[in-house]
């Protein structure tokens, strides 16, 4: 493969990584070129009154593969939006949920707009209509196409489209599967707001678990301690700095916004600067730290993992000689160009990739997507026999041994687990056994020589195998 220096639009990006994948395995070009193709894109138009007068919306929706069904992931909102960008997603969502072992093709949405700057009536039309629009084309539909909250959306919006979808198909009974991320009370699972983020740290747990690993990195020990800097206090950010800061020890030393970044050696408080960036609309005035105007001059700052969490793209040719961090964890999806990722690789510098670290969100989409399937929430039928039999187990340790069983030995043995509790387990299994298997397949294969290859050789060995397998 020839590899392209510069002017890369983030698809390329995508594809030359996956091509540097490619070059490595003995794999037919037509299944090749199968594989990185886009299937279809849909662009749609509509006008919304707002305000008295009528707006003309334009959105889309990528699928990237059908090798499985449905096809899943995320929909934005963002004036950033356009085809190009939706289909790199896409692919992504393809390569990402092969890697996690979750049977959903990829696809991708987006909305050209700021949601920043309608009511929240004026959102539910828009976004009643765009599900419509969406659904009349045969791109929403709990068996074939699936999105789920992104950049600019959440829970709200997911329940205004599932509601939208469940009125136009009023005879599906499965209508509630047509997207995830909904709240709880309507759908949802349990979990499901804080998967990515919890995912993120799920992979850095995994991760600090191989020393060979981690000492490669210039890494040692835990992570606690860890001097880390986050770029991004959404969603995402903010639940993987407040879960590896507050059981894991981690120090974030940085935090980066759109507006500036605030540095203290100290460790900033992270529940109280998302206070304050969810009330003055950025980290500008806050008093836990030092402001940095040049917001992304911090992600050169020295540390030892840096997180970006928000937006592709932030890491680029030009900032890459300068980043000084011993890990990039990747929580946004695809942070670091293509360019960029060959001189960070050739600086030594290690790199968990977005495919994996920022699939905690569709591994937990999956649970909620079974979870509307079965019309039953997890947890429901063992619980209470889970409980019993600990129960058992307390008795005849205490009849055994002659001495009481310490009270919180009795009650963690006797609780049944919860929903969330299995929705954590499961989101832990996924993404440990997704870090083994990159690890594994390095082991086996010296010529791969970092984890973002080694990610794409997995999920490309598993696509591969499904088109061969069904003949194509």
């Amino acid at each position: 493969m020839a590899e392209v220096t510069s002017g890369l639009t983030f698809r390329q990006s995508v594809d030359h990584m996956v091509d540097r994948a490619l070059a490595l395995m003995e794999l037919e070009p037509g299944i090749a070129n199968a594989i990185k193709s886009c299937t279809s894109v849909l662009q749609v138009s509509f006008p919304v009154e707002i305000r008295g007068k009528v707006e003309l919306f334009t959105g889309w929706r990528a699928v990237h593969s059908i090798h499985r069904l449905p096809s899943k992931g995320g929909l934005r909102y963002s004036e950033s939006v356009d085809q190009q960008e939706v289909e790199a997603l896409a692919a992504l969502m393809t390569y990402k949920c092969a890697i996690v072992d979750v049977p959903f093709g990829g696809s991708k949405g987006g909305l050209y707009i700021n949601p920043d700057n309608y009511s929240r009536e004026e959102l539910k039309r828009i976004t009643r209509r765009f599900a419509r629009e969406l659904s009349a084309a045969g791109f929403l539909n709990p068996a074939t196409n699936v999105p789920a909250p992104d950049m600019g959306t959440g829970q709200r919006e997911m329940a205004w489209i599932a509601d939208t979808y469940k009125h136009l198909y009023p005879e599906d009974v499965n209508a509630l599967a047509c997207v995830t991320g909904k709240p709880v009370a309507h759908g949802g699972v349990n979990g499901r707001t804080e998967a990515t983020g919890r995912g993120v740290q799920y992979a850095l747990q995994e991760f600090f678990r191989h020393k060979e690993e981690l000492n490669a990195s210039g890494l040692d020990g835990s992570l606690e301690g860890k001097n880390t800097i986050l770029q991004g206090l959404g969603n995402v950010g903010y639940h993987a700095a407040k879960f590896l800061t507050e059981e894991d020890g981690v120090k974030i030393t940085a935090i980066i916004e759109q507006d500036g970044a605030v540095y203290n050696p100290d460790g900033v408080h992270v529940e109280e600067a998302y206070y304050h960036r969810c009330s003055h609309g950025g980290l500008k005035g806050f008093a836990g730290g030092e402001f940095i105007e040049d917001g992304t001059s911090a992600l050169e700052l020295e540390c030892d993992i840096l997180i970006p969490a928000a937006i592709e793209g932030v890491i680029t040719e030009s900032n890459a000689p300068n980043i000084r961090a011993k890990l990039i964890a990747e929580a946004a999806n695809g942070p670091i160009t293509f360019e960029a990722d060959r001189i960070l690789r050739n600086r030594g510098i290690t790199i968990l990739p977005d495919a994996y670290v920022n699939a905690g969100g569709v591994v937990v989409s999956y649970f909620e997507w079974i979870r509307n399937l079965s019309h039953m929430r997890f947890g429901r039928i063992e619980r209470r026999l889970d409980e019993a039999r600990g129960r058992h187990v307390v008795r005849a340790l205490e009849e055994t041994t002659g001495r009481k069983v310490p009270e919180w030995i009795s009650n963690s043995l006797s609780r049944g687990a919860d929903e969330l509790d299995l929705v954590r387990s499961g989101l832990d299994d996924s993404m440990r056994q997704a870090m083994q298997e990159i690890i594994d397949i390095r082991s086996r294969k010296p010529e791969i020589e970092d984890f973002r290859t080694a990610a794409y050789v997995i999920a490309l060995q598993k696509l591969a195998r499904s088109y061969l397998d069904i003949g194509v």
